[in-house]
């Protein structure tokens, strides 16, 4: 496993962080290609009941779905490509959060509580499941032991969040077979906060910057669910038709990423993060960056 490495000096000028420009986490994190996947782990969350109602209390999948979005995965980049106070004071934030979040769900009757490791588990098995699925259909790099410590790194930022390691599956196998049994329970249903995320993504507000773009992202998101999700909770038919254009555009998008300069191939906290590194930036400079390359823009909710 990888661990975490020492400051230098109170600014973290020069820190590596958690992880380090060496780690699978931060190859695979780094990629702006593999987030344009961020949307597929959004759906998968929006499935469960549990974190639906833990997101309702706060308003964030009926009023901003995307912000939650924006929010899950800039904690995530923070982590892997923080410095080392940085990355414990935003999961220190996160599990403060998260100590507020509970009660019981007027959907399923049950109790929810944000710092349950059944739901912590499902949520981190979401994203780590979407940045493997996207990094093998566009970037291709990782061979069956680079998925592995793939996800032997990320219990790393899993632990820091109160998911104790014990809690999760051992392997990426285990992980997707953990993955098909929840799906397959009847946990997961149709709710209002499904609905709400279903129909942002469906079909982002028109004046969307890069709306276009967004739409493909909305067909990659429900064309990489799982057949279950993607037609039981979100009821979105697919065919033969529409698999041939997602493979033939993610394959697009992988000639694409070939080419594009580091600015839109990279994503800024990840640039920010190696100029740390090398001293030419100062610890927490990373917060203020955009979570998207340059000139892209999440959609803002209508």
């Amino acid at each position: 496993m990888t661990q975490a490495k020492s400051t230098r000096g109170d600014r973290g000028q020069g820190d590596r962080g958690l992880f380090g420009p060496e780690s699978v986490s931060w190859q695979v994190h780094r990629e702006a290609a593999v987030m344009l996947g961020g949307a597929r782990a959004l759906l998968m969350h929006a499935a469960h009941p549990l974190v639906v109602a833990g997101a309702r209390q706060t308003g964030m999948y009926t009023s901003d779905p995307w912000m939650r979005l924006e929010r899950t995965l800039r904690l995530n980049y923070l982590v892997t490509f923080g410095s080392t106070v940085q990355a414990n004071a935003t999961a220190r934030h996160i599990n403060i959060v998260h100590e507020e979040i509970n009660g019981i769900d007027e959907v399923t009757g049950l109790a929810y509580d944000a710092l349950d490791p059944e739901l912590l588990l499902w949520v981190h098995a979401c994203l780590v499941d979407t940045a493997l699925v996207m990094e093998h259909l566009v970037v291709g790099k990782l061979d069956e032991p680079g998925r592995e410590q793939f996800h032997q790194e990320s219990m790393v930022g899993a632990e820091m969040l109160r998911l104790p390691r014990s809690s999760i599956p051992k392997t990426v196998s285990g992980l997707r077979s953990y993955i098909a049994d929840v799906i397959s329970s009847g946990m997961l249903r149709r709710t209002d906060g499904s609905e709400a995320v279903g129909r942002l993504i469906m079909d982002p507000p028109p004046e969307t910057p890069q709306r276009p773009l967004w739409r493909l992202i909305s067909f990659w998101s429900f064309g990489l669910l799982p057949e279950g999700l993607r037609s039981e909770i979100y009821g979105y038919s697919w065919n033969p038709v529409q698999e041939a254009g997602l493979r033939a555009s993610l394959a697009a998008l992988k000639r694409l990423r070939l080419i594009a300069p580091p600015r839109l191939r990279f994503l800024p906290l990840a640039v920010t993060a190696q100029r740390r590194i090398e001293g030419r930036a100062p610890a927490g400079e990373e917060e203020s960056e955009s979570l998207l390359p340059e000139g892209f823009r999440m959609p803002d909710d209508a």
